[in-house]
């Protein structure tokens, strides 16, 4: 079987393909006899030079894919002293305690030295508890020796569905999952917690690992069989007229870098809905982007009489007064009617806090996207924003369903999730992208794929991607000017 690196799979759903591929035959005991000489085979990769392997064993099939590395690393020359918890009789971690008889000492015996690696086989992705006792003591007393750990499926503490920490857990420094990586390995501060993550491929058939939603990593696969690649023919029109709309005077900023950005990403066509006090000074900055005065909702009705109008941007830099917040939602309203694709950014986010179901019957009628960042997302879904046992996953899933939208959840693990459950994390977005201005240039590079004729979610997905890499291309020191100079095409197919 090829593993899929892409695919996540909460926790219950691996122990349910693990279940389901015993009882359809395969060999529970070779499945952890494969996943421990994984294990083993990356610790003698990565550090070679180890003086000590100190093998953390949990009492479960965690503990038993430990006791396996074990006997590979000891059958390798490498000096082995394990730690643990008793595994449960006629278990398939007791066979592989088994397999390797000898001493395991009780874990308030661990004293890890310079030289060492702490190979963490406790409890992996299964457990969501904070761990107590012998074990906490031991997490802080391995954390403070700063020696690397190696973690089996995932450092103990850390949940396999959310990301977070339960209570104490091990910093390691990689990880060896099995079959296909859970949330908590993307999911921050989780994937910061796992270091470099391998994808070990233990037996599992292709057909069984199928997930109940269809989560991933955000990658071209997901992307670019929707994006449609040059045409001879093609003219400004065709390659899609994209709207923004532009606030007061003081603000015009962040409309044009959503505006510029719109065009670097491929629209053919990009103006911007200025209020007539402002269109002077938004004159004085532009050239390609075009410029349209709306003095209200009768002029942008009219407006809208134009069917080349295909996708509008609601929100940078509009307003977050009541006046402009009503005039948001009455907007937001004339496009849905029109039967145009809308992105709702910023102020256009907060217009519609305590107005669900009016955003809500926008979202049932029209290609919507929502780009909130934490703040907005509490404003406007704060009952799941304050659910703290749902992950930032099921939050974007859960505020999809809600608003009937496309939620691009924003942060350094940005979340990608449509109403009907799929849903895409971002893994690759650099620190530097955090910045003033850089939420406008994405919903500008969304708004341009909307345009193109992308799907909604599709357009997500490769307006995030498109967005992160752009950051990496330019580097440190970046300003959403640079980053929007630094955007560049989508290849058509995947490298």
């Amino acid at each position: 079987m090829a593993v899929n690196h892409t695919d996540l799979f909460p926790p219950s759903a691996m122990q349910a393909i693990d279940a389901a591929a015993i009882a359809n035959g395969l060999c529970g005991r070779g499945l952890m006899e494969r996943a421990g000489a994984a294990v083993a085979a990356a610790a003698l990769r990565h550090w070679p030079e180890m003086k000590r392997a100190l093998v953390l064993c949990g009492p479960g099939n965690n503990g038993g894919d430990g006791h396996v590395a074990a006997r590979h690393l000891s059958a390798a020359g490498v000096k082995v002293e394990r730690f643990g918890l008793a595994a449960k009789a006629g278990s398939d971690a007791a066979w592989a305690l088994g397999r390797f008889p000898g001493a395991v000492a009780d874990l308030a015996l661990c004293r890890p030295e310079a030289g060492d690696l702490v190979i963490d086989a406790l409890f992996g992705a299964g457990l969501d508890r904070a761990l107590e006792g012998d074990v906490a003591v031991l997490i802080e007393r391995v954390n403070a020796a700063a020696v690397p750990v190696l973690a089996v499926d995932l450092p103990s503490g850390v949940s396999g569905r959310t990301g977070r920490p339960t209570g104490p857990c091990f910093t390691a420094e990689r990880t060896v999952t099995f079959a296909a990586q859970k949330p908590g390995h993307v999911l921050l501060p989780g994937r910061a917690l796992c270091g470099a993550v391998e994808v070990a491929d233990i037996g599992f058939p292709a057909r069984m690992l199928t997930a109940p939603a269809p989560v991933s990593i955000n990658h071209p696969a997901l992307y670019l069989p929707h994006l449609r690649g040059p045409d001879a023919a093609a003219h400004k029109y065709s390659r899609g007229h994209l709207v923004v709309f532009s606030g007061p005077l003081i603000s015009g900023g962040a409309a044009r870098m959503a505006a510029e950005a719109g065009l670097k990403a491929g629209a053919g066509l990009v103006s911007l809905a200025t209020p007539p006090a402002a269109v002077m000074a938004q004159a004085a900055h532009v050239t390609a982007v075009m410029q349209r005065s709306i003095d209200g909702l009768e002029t942008l009705e009219g407006w809208l009489d134009d069917r080349r109008l295909a996708a509008f941007i609601l929100g940078p830099g509009f307003g977050a007064d009541a006046t402009s917040a009503a005039r948001a939602r009455a907007y937001a309203a004339a496009v849905a009617s029109a039967g145009r694709r809308l992105v709702l950014d910023a102020d256009g986010l907060s217009a519609f806090t305590g107005h669900g179901e009016t955003l809500h019957a926008i979202g049932a009628a029209i290609p919507l996207v929502l780009t909130p960042h934490e703040g907005e997302f509490r404003r406007l879904f704060a009952p799941l924003a304050e659910d703290k046992t749902l992950s930032k996953i099921e939050r974007a899933q859960a505020a999809a369903a809600r608003g009937a939208a496309i939620v691009v959840y924003k942060g350094a693990d940005t979340v990608i999730a449509a109403p009907d459950g799929r849903a895409a994390v971002n893994v690759d977005a650099p620190a530097w992208l955090a910045t003033a201005g850089s939420g406008d240039v994405l919903a500008g590079l969304i708004g341009a794929l909307l345009v193109q004729g992308m799907p909604a979610f599709e357009a997500a997905c490769a307006g995030v991607a498109m967005h992160a890499a752009a950051a990496r291309r330019h580097g440190p020191g970046l300003t959403a000017e640079d980053l929007i100079a630094a955007v560049r095409p989508l290849p058509l197919t995947a490298a």
